[in-house]
């Protein structure tokens, strides 16, 4: 049983490497993108099968409003 605890894990992460490999091979994409260094020191992908239409980004959630100051009685 031990030997199945530590050879199982192995095998599985072997799988899912060779199953990311496979998917970035055939994902038809001919140019890969690269990344530059933009002049403020940021870097930017240049390239690649992503167009900005793909990414989908919502938009900012509002600051939730303060609660509201309520008055305390003095006993």
């Amino acid at each position: 049983m031990t030997r199945l605890r530590t050879t199982a894990p192995l095998l599985l992460a072997a799988g899912l490497t060779a199953l990311a490999v496979a998917t970035v091979r055939d994902a038809g994409c001919d140019d890969p993108g690269r990344y530059e260094q933009r002049p403020d020191g940021g870097w930017s992908l240049v390239g690649g099968c992503v167009e900005p239409g793909d990414l989908v980004v919502p938009p900012p959630h509002a600051p939730p409003e303060p609660p509201a100051p309520t008055e305390q009685s003095r006993s």
